[in-house]
């Protein structure tokens, strides 16, 4: 009697409140893992090839199962991400596995982490969060985005009803409730963006420029030593990362206090710094959440993931996108727990 055996995994998305660029930099966000998410369906086959098959495009392909998979392979980002996730995993994974996503990829909801996390925990990776992060942004460097840890950690470690006050310093992180009486949405820019094809990159060489300036993390780092820095590109950059950390924990008090409104205003002043400081917004994205923010029952907006395209993320009244202009846009999200697997097993007669 042969049996079938099956590794599911989801891991879900995720949309960052207040925090934007801050992973890297050794500071503080505060995300939460969504609604929505990536599967993975593994069946181990003896053999030295993984066959996957994604719904991201309907796309097959066949990679080395071990480590030497490398990212090398050609083709559609999502699979150049699994070569380099089975490389870091780097141990035998033949067989098939089938990819289905409810995430829309390329709108600031991390689905690019997802997949990596939902294809390293099929394939048996260690599923301590910091570990896992550690390995998919290996992996995502590899395939061409030096990102952060913050994507791939939330979406292992997301807790339901709740934000993750991350500090990437100390690799500490706490669960705080999202309120009951607060709605957390996302518009669609209909600007879709790879990270791959905008500054993202450059934004990261920057902020490692201005660290190595004042001598330390920019998420450690003192206003007074990012005012000292000479150079007017490295010295906004800087000072989005150390204004943006300090309303990190402003906009949590205000959340902890049910004071939504001073929340919201602390979302707005992190969007002004990623447009101006960080010059990672847009005119029509500038003009998108301030049209959502004048709406009643919004208390704040902002640009959230890497930027230059997306989504705006809303703090709000609940109800309070509906039957507006924007409302056949907009997607209500719910922090949910982070990453399942399971092991099926099935008699096949």
């Amino acid at each position: 009697m042969a049996v079938d055996r099956r590794v599911r995994v989801t891991a879900p998305g995720r949309v960052n409140l207040i925090g934007e660029h801050t992973d890297y930099n050794g500071g503080l966000a505060a995300p939460m893992a969504v609604d929505r998410a990536v599967e993975v369906v593994w069946r181990p086959a003896e053999g030295r090839t993984l066959r996957l098959h994604s719904d991201i495009d309907d796309g097959t392909v066949e990679l080395p199962a071990g480590p030497t998979a490398g990212a090398e392979l050609g083709g559609p980002r999502w699979a150049r991400l699994a070569c380099a996730v089975v490389a870091e995993v780097g141990r035998p994974a033949g067989g098939t596995m089938e990819v289905t996503s409810t995430l829309p990829a390329g709108v600031g909801l991390s689905s690019s982490a997802a997949f990596c996390v939902a294809v390293a925990l099929a394939l048996g990776s260690a599923p301590e969060p910091w570990s896992m992060a550690e390995l998919c942004a290996r992996a995502e460097s590899a395939a061409g985005t030096p990102v952060g840890l913050m994507d791939p950690l939330v979406s292992m470690a997301g807790r339901a009803g709740h934000l993750l006050r991350i500090d990437f310093a100390t690799r500490t992180q706490r669960a705080v409730p999202v309120p009951d009486d607060a709605e957390v949405a996302v518009v669609d820019t209909r600007v879709v963006r790879d990270l791959e094809t905008t500054p993202y990159a450059d934004r990261r060489r920057e902020c490692e420029a201005a660290a190595a300036l004042v001598g330390r993390s920019l998420g450690l780092a003192d206003a007074g030593a990012v005012a000292r820095i000479a150079d007017p590109t490295l010295r906004a950059r800087a000072r989005h990362v150390v204004s943006e950390c300090r309303r990190v924990d402003e906009f949590l008090a205000a959340l902890v206090a049910g004071d939504l409104g001073a929340a919201g205003r602390r979302m707005l002043e992190s969007h002004g710094s990623l447009a101006g400081d960080f010059a990672a917004s847009t005119p029509a994205i500038d003009a998108l959440v301030e049209g959502l923010t004048a709406l009643d029952g919004v208390y704040g907006a902002r640009l959230c993931g890497g930027g230059f395209g997306g989504n705006v993320v809303v703090l709000c009244r609940p109800g309070s996108l509906s039957g507006t202009q924007w409302s056949a846009r907009a997607q209500v999200l719910r922090a949910s727990n982070g990453a399942t697997r399971t092991e099926l097993e099935e008699d096949r007669r």
